[in-house]
């Protein structure tokens, strides 16, 4: 008997907004909308494929009445693919992310940063090809 890791759910005030954003992030698109509730993947999830193999988890945004109030004890790391970690951390700025201080000390690799509403991500190394 087997699980698999199908969605990571973020509780937020605006599903649209939120989502709108990590699509620009991650190149994902919404696949999925109901309700308060939007989905987003690099894949539209199908049963069959999903019994078949571990696919990539898709993210879900749904609307809750209640705002965040502490450091997210579970959250995304990313990894550019075609640039470098700085120019990363500025075109996230750009998308409306703000960088944040979670008690990570100055000497990390890693850029802790927060979405629109204030859920912490990180941007790890670049992952482009370096001449």
């Amino acid at each position: 008997m087997t699980s698999r890791f199908t969605e990571l759910t973020v509780d937020c005030h605006d599903p649209e907004r939120l989502a709108a954003f990590w699509c620009e992030v991650l190149d994902f698109e919404v696949i999925d909308r109901s309700g308060d509730k939007v989905e987003i993947g690099s894949w539209v999830p199908t049963v069959e494929e999903v019994r078949a193999r571990q696919m990539p988890p898709t993210l879900v945004f749904i609307r809750v009445p209640e705002g965040k109030t502490v450091k997210n004890r579970l959250h995304l790391d990313v990894s550019p693919i075609d640039g470098s970690t700085e120019d990363e951390v500025t075109r996230l700025l750009g998308l409306g992310a703000t960088t944040t201080d979670v008690g990570q000390g100055p000497d990390r690799n890693w850029v802790v940063m927060a979405d629109p509403e204030g859920n912490e991500f990180d941007v790890l190394r670049t992952l482009a090809p370096q001449d």
